[in-house]
């Protein structure tokens, strides 16, 4: 699997341990709490995983932040009543175009890490 589909689950398990610690109220639902925790740790794991692959650190995470922010602002609509309003689509469309420009102009680099082998 590519680097970049890496960072697109990332961005998956991010808007689920939102939506969980949402869920969690204020950690005081174990469960929820529970599966925040688990939910970060896969989405940090793929942020890694695709970082490895040799990615940017700027454009992965921006990619994979993004991702997360705006299935949060769906999951919010779709799970939690939460408002949508043309400002909110209006950012949420910069959002996005924030992420396109950010991988195109990731995508122009050869995909190759600076750091040779991992080694710092």
């Amino acid at each position: 699997m590519n680097g970049w589909a890496w960072v697109l689950i990332g961005g998956a398990f991010e808007t689920a341990w939102a939506t969980t610690m949402k869920l969690s109220d204020g950690f005081h639902s174990l469960m929820w709490a529970v599966a925040t925790l688990a939910l970060l740790a896969c989405s940090i794991f793929s942020l890694n995983r695709g970082l490895s692959k040799g990615l940017p650190v700027g454009g992965g995470y921006a990619v994979w932040v993004g991702v997360g922010a705006v299935g949060s602002i769906a999951a919010g609509v779709l799970l939690f009543e939460e408002s949508l309003g043309p400002v909110k689509l209006l950012f949420a469309a910069m959002i996005i175009a924030g992420i396109v420009g950010t991988e195109m102009s990731c995508s122009s680099d050869d995909g190759q890490s600076d750091i040779p082998n991992g080694d710092i």
